[in-house]
């Protein structure tokens, strides 16, 4: 019996994933619109979730959200954070919110550079909002379809090499996305505007050695020059007593902004402003 592409390439249990959450639904149905969120937003994360996101399920459950809400609030928590963004490069964390919330990898060095100046601009909750609201996952999701990674299968306005581009980013439902190193699986051939290789999820080939090919070898952003000035409030980390917090101004080039945010953020500083020079 000969295999399918999709068993060949081993994504054939994701390209047929779309689940959709149907007026009169029954509560097994509700119950596989949870266990598909968390396992398409987490991963192998997933299984630290259980009772954090209960209130969430409760209102989805009696009406009062979307399941675009319920995705939108599991992306904005506290939980999301700490797995994806607190620990992973900037630009790390980019590559992620598309896979997790679009479906799809980033196209080209343009979509890096939109959310890298959104962030900067408008912060967290404004970036992920972009994505969510944005036209591309309304037309592919709507308010009612768990995302899933459609980038397999040829999608309207899809570049061709988004799907060499996917394959680098799923590694299979058993890899945490938590795992590994932190440094972009994607900015080499994005900056170079070059094609990445195939490498199915279930092929012999262990992960580690795909970095012997320079798949995955990452380096900076060739002439990007850019200068962001930050204005923060300096945090009091570990105490709680009432202090009087300090104003303190940073130039950052563009290449070091993820590694400030997450120094600031770790040492409970509040970012005021973030100004391209």
């Amino acid at each position: 019996m000969s295999l399918s592409m999709e068993q060949r390439l081993g994504i054939s249990a994701v390209t047929n994933a779309k689940i959709e959450l149907r007026p009169n639904y029954r509560e097994d149905e509700l119950q596989q619109i949870f266990k598909a969120a968390y396992e398409h937003v987490f991963g192998r994360e997933r299984v630290y979730v259980s009772g954090i996101f209960s209130s969430a399920e409760a209102m989805l459950r009696n009406g009062k959200i979307s399941v675009r809400q319920f995705v939108q609030t599991l992306v904005k928590s506290e939980f999301y954070k700490e797995r994806f963004f607190y620990n992973n490069s900037q630009i790390r964390f980019i590559e992620l919110n598309y896979k997790h919330l679009l479906g799809r990898a980033p196209y080209d060095q343009s979509e890096i550079a939109y959310h890298v100046d959104l962030y900067a601009s408008q912060g967290y909750d404004a970036d992920i909002d972009s994505y969510i609201d944005s036209q591309e996952y309304n037309n592919a999701f709507g308010d009612n379809t768990v995302p899933y990674y459609r980038g397999f299968k040829s999608i309207p306005g899809m570049k061709q090499i988004g799907f060499n581009r996917l394959f680098t980013l799923y590694r299979g439902n058993g890899n945490s996305d938590n795992a590994g190193t932190k440094s972009p699986r994607l900015r080499q051939q994005l900056a170079m505007n070059l094609p990445n290789m195939i490498i199915p999820p279930s092929s012999a080939i262990r992960f580690a050695s795909v970095l012997s090919v320079g798949q995955l070898n990452t380096s900076p952003v060739r002439g990007d020059q850019r200068l962001y000035v930050i204005e923060i409030i300096a945090g009091g980390v570990g105490t709680k007593v009432a202090v009087r917090r300090s104003r303190q101004v940073y130039t950052v080039p563009f290449d070091q902004l993820s590694k400030r945010y997450q120094e600031i953020h770790k040492q409970g500083g509040k970012i005021i402003s973030i100004t391209p020079v």
